[in-house]
């Protein structure tokens, strides 16, 4: 039995013709083949071998981290523990080991043939279920890993920019096609990016068995701070999209200096976006990050911290408790604070806000295990719709109360509002619409909870709990000098996010009123907040690149999404200049079209169902000063057919 084993070892090791042996000691490092012979006499006579073997492969680095000490092989379990160590170790091997690759281009298709701007996704020969995305950029052929590395959209279906980028088709991150780096929110990790040549009318590609299986690469920050760039601190106030967007930039730019970040919040960074979409209370779940990847990245996460007070003249961050953080420059990206109504009786218990993920926590802890509640949710916003239809899913009995019309009617106009309003009454959620609130009562089994919400009207709502999505105010509670204060709460920045009157500190997300060069007044920008999980991340990008090179941010048009049960793609901005028509395209009985916000004869925003991916193109165009008009919509003119390539960046 040991025999035969030893045998079937052996024959592995000389099929797969990767790993070698090594005698310990010995003075140089030139591999020899285990052979079936050597292996066969080891069995036999296992005293004449070294009882410690170093393993070294024929590639520059080790295939072993280190020496393995083998003693004298004298059991079948003894052999085939090492069987399987060489086999596991092997196979380990080939997939880090960088091989040409050839793509499976269709049978008349010659490289000449893709034309620029033009993508497809390839199968990788030899390696089954193995597949890239090839692409010609100014005249280039480039192959990436063909899934965005935020939720996997495939990028076949995504934008390719003149400037050398691809836009996922769904949420609007941007990757730099050369590099496969990560550009725009919200993805964080990068894409894989493989070298090309071409060899006999065909297209190879080099690349290892591991990365082509992996369609992300997670960014390499690690950092140690040491000597004058200690002397250099960057301390971001806030711990979320903006903050990780600011975080993972700086490091990635080359700032070598001190980073600490000051939070409130548990918890590392999370994706926010799924609290409201999918309630989910497991911080591991959704938290994008771990301790390790931060402290690897020479970070200082100050978690469950509130600060106080920013002394700006004396670059100083005051933190609740009397401890001082001194900082040479600063970024503030604390967000909003969910509001409450102040009428009678929202005080009471079971009445939630959705921010956090303690408040996710709250809201199911209050819900049970029956789902069976009646849930009253009072704001037809996208936050109040994404989290009634959520619950609503899950049998509850679901009401939700807005002013308006028609859900999100200011922004998305009522015939749009009214899809969301089918859409939701389809999966069991009850409206109560154009409709004002007037109080909330106890409940009579449990006078410290609430009981039903009773609006102007007088008609009375049982509720065994209340959700409140009547909007967030920026948190900014901490900014004791109030001229620096617009009347909203945000701060006032430039077009480098810094606020303005006070040196060296930027504000990013909710909090920063911001110059918007998207249309229609891209010459002559207007000033914007925007409450966007997009918005936030790239905001931070762009100061981090500021901060560590002087580079100019560089100008983006906000994209938005919600999960209402079919997905929605917002692209643009009405809240500078308003729109006076929607121009709807499509099939809105089917939840399949696209709505064009217009002002003029510009289009400022553009939303859309099941019509991918209208609008990242849109974004792009608009970003480049090329979106169509309102006339060559009306004209019929299709805007996926905009050649976004030819576009240069205004």
């Amino acid at each position: 039995m040991l025999r035969r084993t030893l045998a079937r070892t052996s024959t592995t090791l000389k099929s797969t013709n990767t790993i070698f042996f090594t005698p310990t000691p010995t003075p140089t490092h030139t591999p020899h083949s285990l052979s079936l012979s050597s292996y066969r006499n080891y069995s036999s006579s296992p005293s004449s071998f070294s009882e410690s073997l170093s393993f070294t492969s024929i590639s520059s680095s080790s295939l072993f981290k280190s020496p393995i000490r083998i003693p004298k092989i004298r059991t079948t379990l003894q052999a085939q523990r090492l069987s399987t160590l060489l086999q596991t170790q092997t196979r380990s091997y080939v997939a880090n080991m960088a091989s040409e690759y050839r793509l499976k281009l269709a049978d008349d298709t010659a490289p000449s043939d893709i034309r620029n701007g033009h993508k497809i996704e390839v199968e990788v020969e030899g390696l089954e279920g193995s597949k890239v995305l090839l692409l010609k950029v100014n005249g280039d052929l480039r192959a990436l890993s063909p899934r965005c590395t935020h939720y996997g959209a495939p990028l076949v279906k995504g934008v390719v920019t003149g400037d050398g980028r691809i836009t996922c088709p769904w949420h609007g991150a941007c990757f730099n096609t050369a590099t496969g780096d990560i550009e725009n929110a919200p993805a964080l990790d990068h894409l894989n990016a493989f070298p090309i040549h071409l060899k006999n009318n065909s297209i190879y590609i080099t690349a290892t068995e591991e990365k082509l299986k992996a369609f992300s690469r997670r960014p390499d920050i690690k950092c140690k701070p040491s000597g004058a760039a200690a002397k250099d601190h960057v301390v971001i106030v806030g711990g979320g999209s903006g903050a990780i967007g600011a975080i993972e930039s700086l490091r990635e730019k080359g700032f070598k200096g001190l980073i600490t970040c000051i939070s409130k919040e548990p918890h590392l960074p999370i994706d926010r976006t799924k609290l409201s979409k999918a309630l989910i209370t497991d911080v591991s779940k959704i938290q994008w990050r771990d301790a390790k990847y931060f402290e690897e990245a020479g970070v200082t996460f100050k978690l469950n911290t509130i600060v106080s007070e920013v002394d700006f003249a004396g670059k100083k961050v005051k933190i609740e408790g009397g401890e001082e953080v001194s900082y040479t420059k600063l970024i503030l990206a604390t967000g909003g604070t969910a509001k409450r109504l102040p009428m009678d009786g929202f005080e009471l218990g079971n009445v939630f806000t959705l921010r956090g993920i303690d408040d996710a926590k709250a809201i199911v802890d209050a819900v049970g295990e029956n789902n069976d509640k009646k849930i009253v949710v009072i704001g037809s916003s996208f936050i109040g719709m994404e989290v009634g239809n959520c619950l609503a899913g899950k049998k509850n009995d679901v009401t939700i109360i807005g002013q308006e019309s028609a859900p999100m009617e200011r922004i998305m106009g009522a015939e749009v509002g009214k899809i969301f309003e089918k859409i939701l009454t389809k999966n069991g959620v009850k409206f109560k619409l154009s409709a004002g609130v007037e109080k909330a009562t106890p409940s009579s089994a449990d006078p410290t909870k609430v009981g039903s919400v009773t609006l102007k009207s007088g008609e009375n709502i049982p509720a065994d709990l209340v959700i409140l999505g009547v909007g967030v105010t920026p948190e900014t509670s901490y900014i004791k000098d109030k001229s620096l204060l617009l009347k909203d709460q945000s701060l006032d920045v430039d077009e480098f996010w810094r606020i303005k009157g006070v040196e060296d500190a930027y504000a990013v997300g909710d909090i920063a009123t911001y110059p918007y060069y998207g249309p229609p007044n891209q010459k002559n920008p207007s000033p914007v907040r925007v409450e966007h999980w997009n918005v936030a991340q790239d905001s931070g990008r762009r100061v981090a690149g500021h901060i560590a090179t002087g580079e100019k941010p560089a100008h983006f048009v906000p994209i938005f999404w919600s999960a209402l049960g079919v997905q929605l793609r917002y692209c643009g901005n009405t809240m500078t200049s308003g729109y006076d028509d929607v121009i709807i395209t499509g099939s809105p009985d089917l939840n399949k079209f696209i709505a064009y916000y217009t002002k003029g004869d510009d289009v400022v925003a553009v939303a859309s169902m099941q019509k991918d991916p209208v609008v990242s193109q849109s974004a792009e165009l608009m970003k480049r000063g090329g979106m169509l008009s309102k006339k060559d919509i009306q004209a019929g003119k299709d805007v996926l057919h905009v050649d976004v390539t030819a576009r240069v960046v205004i």
